[in-house]
């Protein structure tokens, strides 16, 4: 499966090898261990995904200059963190798909499923603090506070709430943190000054704010058996996502969307027929120019890079995010 992606993914190109080896290091770590959690993160990792996270990480130590046996820790260590992370989501959503496959919950206890999502955690730790930076471990844990307040954050504060500043903070600590630590730490692996390091922080932020934004729109205009979940999913859990917004701002005091918003949107057809009228309105398009608007700023920040293979592979990746489908 990890070859499949590299034949179908320009970016992964130039770092094949290098995925591959983040690819073993990550399975490596459930050696010595229950052979239930080996079973479980095997499942996990191979239910798909381009392996972006690393990627960026991979390619932007590679532009910088960072050596190469600490970028793939690196690289592990923040999949790991991500996949972590999807195992809590799952539960604490109770999706029973992700990506068209079985989730770890659907097949586990909730016991089981908590605890192995905490075991990835601490492997995904103890890779971070193998890269012998010190700053790289902090950093690798105010992401992770980052991660787990906008959760919390969520859970209490966010739901039929449209608010276009709790969104910009929810999906920032949901998506962009983590693209932040993945260009901030790679940087920080490389020799170059601390100005070097916030400009990769920025480059890492703006992917990350555009890949969520751009999940957003896919989650209105992808069909249920491509995303592997119902068709406007936040909105159905009374969560106001980027287009939402601005269909409520084109459309104020709109009674479907209001009644989403508190949660009495229970009949199905009311509700695809509100679906239906974000997709036929404007707020999609701004949406996607939005997204654009910040990956023309990593774009512009990367072009001060020196040009070569790894500089091109990142361009091309900040091509899919805007690109992609689910």
């Amino acid at each position: 499966m990890v070859s499949d992606r590299l034949n179908h993914v320009s970016f992964l190109i130039p770092i094949s090898d290098s995925i591959l080896q983040v690819e073993q290091k990550m399975r490596a770590q459930s050696d010595g261990n229950h052979p239930d959690l080996g079973a479980a993160l095997d499942h996990l990792l191979d239910s798909g995904g381009k392996r972006v996270r690393p990627a960026v990480a991979l390619l932007t130590g590679g532009i910088l200059g960072a050596d190469q046996e600490k970028l793939v820790t690196l690289g592990a260590a923040i999949e790991l963190l991500h996949t972590a992370t999807l195992v809590h989501d799952d539960l604490i959503d109770g999706a029973l798909l992700r990506r068209g496959m079985v989730t770890l919950n659907a097949r586990w206890s909730p016991a089981a499923t908590v605890l192995t999502g905490d075991f990835i955690f601490a492997r995904a730790a103890k890779l971070a603090a193998e890269t012998d930076s010190v700053a790289v471990m902090r950093l690798f844990a105010e992401t992770l506070a980052i991660i787990v307040n906008g959760e919390l954050t969520q859970l209490f504060t966010s739901k039929g709430l449209a608010s276009r500043e709790d969104y910009y903070q929810r999906i920032y600590a949901k998506t962009a943190s983590m693209f932040e630590l993945c260009t901030a730490a790679a940087a920080i692996l490389s020799p170059v000054d601390s100005q070097e390091v916030e400009r990769m922080r920025g480059m890492g932020y703006n992917l990350g704010m555009a890949f969520q934004i751009m999940d957003d729109i896919l989650d209105f205009t992808g069909e249920q058996a491509t995303v592997g979940k119902p068709v406007a999913s936040d909105l159905r859990q009374g969560l106001i996502t980027l287009p939402a917004l601005y269909y409520l701002e084109q459309n104020p005091g709109d009674a479907w969307m209001d009644a989403a918003l508190s949660g009495k949107l229970f009949e199905d057809d009311k509700f695809a027929r509100l679906v239906s009228n974000i997709r036929a309105s404007g707020a999609i398009d701004a949406s996607l120019k939005e997204a654009e608007s910040y990956i023309d700023r990593a774009v512009e920040t990367l072009l001060k890079q020196r040009e070569c293979p790894q500089r091109q592979a990142l361009l091309e990746l900040a091509n899919y995010i805007i690109q992609r489908q689910l």
